[in-house]
């Protein structure tokens, strides 16, 4: 029998946005390969333990066919001879469809599943139920957007018990209407860590940057400059980067900003002006960590400081 990515994940999707996702964690090499198939027009299909991939497939004509989640799942499982080794979970891009699981008799302990609104969690190998419980009230609990909120699950699974072997690899993919690269395919949020000694915290620093890179905001109603304290920290940060020849001060002048320039191109952070990037960096630097090596904490402060403002 081939290894069983043994797994917790969630499948889930926002109304608001016509978002649907999966974002998975198994002690199992490259689990984004193997569990997640998403698609915005049909929903999102997590398949996992004795993992049969032709779930995802299928599982997406399935739902494209109007079958209800709970009834594709039936459909999958009928003529499987090994659905007593299988599980998986399956949200509908349509809000209407109550979002559905199958955990089988043979699967690991601890194995479940729940489903709440817009989501389903479901794992195998479990340290504890509780890995699923926490899963779901994060979720339910968390402010922000559909990435942010399947993140959010997976840290709360992983610190309430999570796989009991361990951590190694996690994904992120989330399918938007034509949420892709210049919008030419749904494919809006693929990240994927697939050997790590964190992967849940490694996803989400790729996630962040993969945000700030290609992910749009609105364009923000107002603009602060960098000034005192901060400024002379980003002056600083840059110099040591090599973009910055000045003496860094609490004016960011005309200098500094030709060096944050720099910056945004050589990180290809277009998709934001010099002014929405230094009035993210404003807002943000102080949230970073100052024990972090100054382009990460430049990236995540862009990162918090965008995070105001609505994905477009």
């Amino acid at each position: 029998m081939p290894p069983r990515p043994s797994t917790f994940s969630i499948a889930a999707r926002d109304p608001e946005t016509d978002a649907v996702g999966v974002a998975v964690q198994s002690k199992f090499v490259g689990v984004g390969a193997v569990v997640p198939f998403v698609s915005a027009d049909a929903g999102a299909v997590a398949t996992q333990s004795f993992a049969n991939v032709a779930y995802g497939p299928d599982g997406l004509d399935l739902l494209r066919e109007g079958h209800a989640p709970a009834e594709a799942i039936d459909r999958l499982t009928a003529d499987d001879d090994e659905a007593p080794s299988r599980q998986v979970g399956i949200v509908a891009a349509d809000p209407e469809d109550p979002p559905a699981a199958f955990t089988g008799d043979e699967c690991h302990d601890h194995a479940g599943d729940r489903q709440g609104n817009h989501y389903t969690v479901q794992g195998n190998i479990l340290e504890n139920a509780d890995t699923l419980d926490a899963m779901a009230e994060t979720f339910e609990g968390t402010d922000g957007g559909l990435p942010e909120r399947l993140i959010a699950a997976l840290h709360a699974g992983n610190e309430a018990g999570g796989d009991r072997r361990g951590e190694q690899s996690a994904a992120l993919y989330v399918a938007k209407p034509e949420g892709g690269y210049d919008g030419k395919n749904d494919r809006w949020v693929d990240v994927r860590v697939d050997d790590h000694e964190r992967p849940i915290d490694e996803l989400e620093r790729v996630f962040k940057i993969y945000d700030v890179t290609l992910l749009e905001r609105e364009v923000p109603a107002e603009t602060r400059e960098l000034t005192g304290e901060t400024a002379t920290a980003v002056g600083s940060a840059l110099a040591d980067l090599g973009f910055y020849d000045g003496e860094p001060t609490d004016a960011f002048d005309d200098e500094a900003r030709d060096a944050l320039e720099t910056f945004r191109g050589m990180n290809n952070f277009e998709n934001h002006s010099l002014a929405v990037l230094e009035d993210a960096i404003a807002r943000g630097w102080n949230g970073t960590d100052p024990d972090d090596d100054p382009e990460s904490r430049l990236v995540d402060a862009i990162w918090r400081g965008l995070s105001r403002l609505d994905r477009v």
